[in-house]
């Protein structure tokens, strides 16, 4: 457990660096062309990768079904939307607000068993888990707003004269 924890950290990590990264690269050079460096370098390096790790294993499918392909053309979309939601919502929210669409898909598909996963009951209590999230992103997203506008009210009518 103690190892899948540690990967689950390191992945939410890099998803956040990566997604600043991609960000940057956005505002340079467009969002298709951020979409196409992103998975184009991905490609790349992962086939290099499995190459060096796994040799002729690599493309051993074992029976994959065919449909699950699909998976790198998803990604198109993750890079894409991930960096719109970024650059209108800043880093934080946007990766906040897509960590949550990804934890409440997670749960709505496990609760089903869609795509052949092991169906796990859904309760209150998952629900409630994800809710606090989302209410957690509310507070951080809108919680400072009206002292940050207080503030700003303040040094404008410094600059202007009044008191």
């Amino acid at each position: 457990m103690l190892v899948g924890l540690f990967f689950s950290l390191l992945a939410g990590s890099l998803v956040g660096l990566q997604n600043i990264f991609n960000s940057k690269v956005n505002e340079r050079a467009g969002s298709w062309a951020t979409t196409t460096l992103v998975l184009g370098l991905g490609f790349l390096a992962s086939l290099l990768m499995g190459l060096i790790f796994e040799g002729g294993e690599l493309f051993h499918l074992h029976g994959m079904k065919p449909w699950y392909w699909v998976s790198g053309v998803i990604g198109i979309g993750v890079v894409t939307c991930i960096v719109q939601g970024i650059n209108r919502l800043g880093p934080t929210v946007g990766v906040s607000v897509a960590l949550i669409s990804q934890l409440a898909f997670a749960l709505w598909w496990d609760s089903m068993g869609f795509m052949g996963l092991d169906k796990v009951p859904f309760s209150f209590k998952k629900l409630l888990g994800v809710l606090v999230i989302v209410a957690g992103i509310m507070v951080f997203k809108f919680g400072g707003q009206q002292e940050s506008q207080k503030k700003s009210e303040i040094v404008r009518n410094r600059l202007i004269g009044r008191n």
